[in-house]
């Protein structure tokens, strides 16, 4: 056989392997029904971890607290579909202790991680005004640092509202979605 007809042959050989995996792909996405409900429940469950973590700190009067509550749940609110899908996609076919753990690490790493961008957006938006003008190198370096030093402080500062509540509906919440049978056979 010359290399030609190998390599139609390894060719046609692949094809089913695409084909599943666009097909594990699609099985992973999300249904309308669980972002329509799923995320604005999710992001009402980290507002109120959130609100909790403050008041059990007796922080809850402070006049930032719209504005804290407001970046948490609409971080928990963005993350709630690519979280999703991400798990399903690591969780498909998978013993239930795994999806729990997929479920589990995905939802907790990506709500962090949008509420974190969200809290550098606000961050840089106010020391803007104080950065050089948009698109020269200093801006650059100003707006590179500015996110790090907000990412930063929301690791060690904000990170901590979304304890114990937080934690408790994450295993819930995980619980619920890893021993779900129609998410897992579709």
């Amino acid at each position: 056989m010359n290399d030609a007809a190998a390599g139609v042959e390894a060719k046609a050989d692949l094809a089913p392997v695409g084909a599943l995996h666009r097909r594990r792909f699609a099985r992973s996405l999300p249904t309308m029904r669980e972002l329509v409900i799923g995320a604005p429940l999710w992001g009402g469950a980290m507002v109120l971890s959130a609100w909790c973590g403050l008041w059990l700190r007796e922080r809850a009067l402070t006049f930032h607290l719209s504005e804290l509550l407001l970046i948490f749940g609409f971080g928990a609110l963005l993350a709630w579909a690519p979280s999703l899908f991400l798990a399903r996609l690591a969780a498909l076919g998978r013993r239930p202790e795994t999806r729990f753990a997929a479920y589990f690490f995905f939802l907790s790493l990506g709500t962090v991680a949008m509420t974190a961008i969200l809290y550098a957006l606000d961050y840089r938006q106010f020391y803007a005004q104080w950065h050089a003008p948009a698109g020269t190198r200093t801006w650059f370096f100003q707006f590179a640092f500015t996110s790090l030093i907000a990412f930063y402080q929301f690791l060690v500062m904000g990170l901590r509202l979304y304890l114990p509540l937080g934690g408790a509906i994450l295993v819930g919440v995980s619980l619920w979605l890893a021993s779900e049978r129609t998410s897992q056979t579709r």
